[in-house]
């Protein structure tokens, strides 16, 4: 989504930029897991393939993602590249044609260190934010493997409610309905939250 590709979001435990070319190759390197692969039933890549996934998701209207940066870490390593920084990544996916206000998302802690943190809540309370307030959503849905426990209990946590369970897909999906007491819960949750130019004039070629 062209709509983010000049936009930072400054969080207290993360950093979210937008998905480029520079992240690739650590990007794929983490999709080389097995683990990975399974929680997020993805396939393997080559490196050109990646790289072309990279393409299609900044220029696609329909995806919204954002690359997850170690707070601590881009603050420890001033000047260095955002490559050694990155902690995962997280979408929101606008699917439903029929309704516009629906987003799916989803949040990827890859970088094992990272883990366990509080920065994939943080990024997804985050995403909630850009969301509501820059693209106009007031639902959201997650779907989720049936045993990746942590994440569904952390979408629990942020208020979703469990609405499906898929025993062909082994998924389960869970959905925040963005009423106005919730709107103001998320607000006073990521208050603290920045939004800054990315990299001034300096985006991506089309």
């Amino acid at each position: 989504m062209r709509l983010n590709q000049n936009i930072l979001l400054l969080g207290k435990k993360v950093v979210l930029v937008p998905y480029t070319s520079e992240h690739v190759p650590r990007y794929h390197e983490w999709m080389k897991s097995e683990e990975l692969q399974r929680l997020t039933a993805s396939e393997p890549l080559t490196l050109e393939q990646e790289y072309a996934m990279q393409r299609s998701w900044r220029d696609d209207a329909d995806k919204c993602t954002f690359i997850v940066l170690d707070a601590a870490k881009r603050q420890a390593q001033p000047g260095h590249s955002e490559e050694s920084c990155m902690a995962g990544d997280v979408n929101l996916f606008l699917t439903d044609p029929g309704d516009p206000s629906l987003g799916e998302i989803e949040v990827m802690i890859a970088e094992p260190s990272c883990r366990g943190q509080g920065l994939g809540t943080e990024a997804v309370l985050m995403m909630l934010l850009y969301g509501v307030t820059r693209l106009g959503l007031t639902k959201f849905e997650a779907k989720i493997g049936q045993g990746n426990e942590p994440s569904i209990r952390m979408f629990r946590k942020l208020h979703f409610e469990q609405v499906a369970v898929s025993s062909v897909f082994q998924e389960v999906t869970l959905r925040l309905m963005m009423s106005e007491p919730e709107r103001q819960w998320l607000l006073e949750q990521t208050s603290h939250v920045q939004e800054k130019p990315y990299r001034e004039g300096t985006s991506e070629p089309c």
